[in-house]
């Protein structure tokens, strides 16, 4: 196929701020995990699938299918939508309290 560009699996989007590796990244509508660390600015690979440990509220019981949203301004998962960005489902249960949870990226924004 002439127009296919890439698998869409990572992207390399220019850093909206410092990252580290492994950290929750938002550029615009697309949310991803960093593959490596980037200064503001620089072009980072960020994963826009598959099942990644992601930080969450503590305080916040999550269960299996339950759709999870990023906040940004916590870097961590939430079940709350309203203002936050919708990144996928958990796979895993995680307990109040508990400090992180499997979830599988929809990496179809």
């Amino acid at each position: 196929m002439r127009n296919h560009v890439q698998p869409g699996r990572t992207l390399t989007l220019p850093a909206p701020a410092d990252v580290k590796s492994g950290e929750g990244v938002i550029v615009g509508s697309i949310f991803g995990v960093a593959n490596g660390d980037a200064a503001t600015g620089e072009d980072v690979d960020l994963d826009v699938e598959g099942v990644f440990d992601l930080p969450k509220v503590s305080a916040l019981a999550i269960n299996p299918g339950d759709l999870v949203y990023w906040v940004a301004a916590d870097k961590a998962v939430s079940k709350t939508a309203s203002g936050n960005t919708k990144i996928g489902v958990a796979t895993t249960a995680a307990g109040n309290p508990s400090g992180s949870v499997a979830v599988r990226l929809n990496g179809s924004f």
